[in-house]
């Protein structure tokens, strides 16, 4: 799992009733600045009720809040662990960037 939110190469989105998912390309992984808000447009976009990331800048950060998706922090794990550990409750729901 990337820790970088939004330089992150690609998206998983995770159904969490079916188990099934999609991976999104994030085009904008390598652009010079916007990418945050970007993938917070793409997030959005898919119709993620939840962000599971290890970092999220702040404009991404408020993007994200003001569309109504939680945040939450998994940092040094796999994606198989952080979903683990969201749907056991213990991962923490971030209040700010």
């Amino acid at each position: 799992m990337d820790p970088r939110f939004g330089r992150a190469p690609h998206f998983m989105v995770f159904d969490t009733a079916t188990h099934d998912f999609v991976l999104i390309a994030n085009p904008n992984a390598a652009a010079a600045q916007g990418a945050g808000i970007k993938a917070a447009e793409a997030i959005v976009k898919a119709g993620a009720a939840v962000l599971i990331s290890g970092e999220c800048g702040p404009k991404a950060f408020r993007a994200l809040k003001q569309a109504g998706v939680r945040v939450y922090s998994a940092k040094s794990v796999s994606v198989a662990g952080a979903l683990e550990a969201f749907g056991a409750g213990k991962l923490p729901e971030a209040t700010a960037a």
